[in-house]
């Protein structure tokens, strides 16, 4: 990433995105905690990175995390598809970033338990991913070691993620 800041209106409109994925029942279960960079709160998202992420995403506009409601905020029942929708809602986002122009990634690489409580995540919640968003910048730029996942990564052939019928194989293989 290029190291520019986006302001808020950019931002929002990837947050627009997402609040338009479908969720079940419209429980619409994601929250987005954000920082930009050159702002109060950047250190504190920005230190629950592990140190191959920071290596990359110090240059990016901004981080986010992503958390989803486990259960439905007026009847209270478990919503066991939280994680789904909250997923929908990500590439909802993602999306439009790239539609943009954007860097938009998603990490798991950040200490999940100090992310719930640096920034006051509810036990009502899951902790679920973090994004960095940024304009692109010139992969020269980045350490040796991570310029060669700037390329897409290879994915398994589709015959292998589908099946017609229930899952094959004794142990799901």
């Amino acid at each position: 990433m290029s190291g520019e800041s986006i302001d808020e209106q950019e931002l929002f409109t990837l947050f627009e995105a997402a609040r338009w994925a479908p969720s079940s029942g419209n429980s619409q279960p994601w929250r987005f905690l954000y920082a930009r960079r050159d702002t109060v709160h950047w250190p504190l998202f920005f230190d629950l990175l592990n140190d191959g992420n920071r290596a990359w995403c110090h240059r990016a506009a901004a981080l986010v995390l992503v958390v989803s409601r486990t259960t439905h905020e007026q009847t209270g029942r478990v919503l066991v598809t939280h994680a789904y929708d909250t997923g929908a809602a990500w590439m909802s986002l993602a999306l439009q970033g790239r539609l943009t122009g954007l860097v938009v990634h998603g990490m798991a690489g950040f200490d999940f338990a100090r992310a719930r409580t640096s920034l006051n995540v509810p036990e009502a919640f899951a902790v679920n991913a973090m994004i960095a968003i940024g304009k692109p910048g010139n992969p020269e730029e980045l350490p040796e070691s991570h310029r060669a996942r700037e390329s897409p990564s290879q994915r398994r052939p589709v015959a292998e993620s589908i099946n017609e019928g229930p899952f094959p194989g004794p142990q799901g293989q």
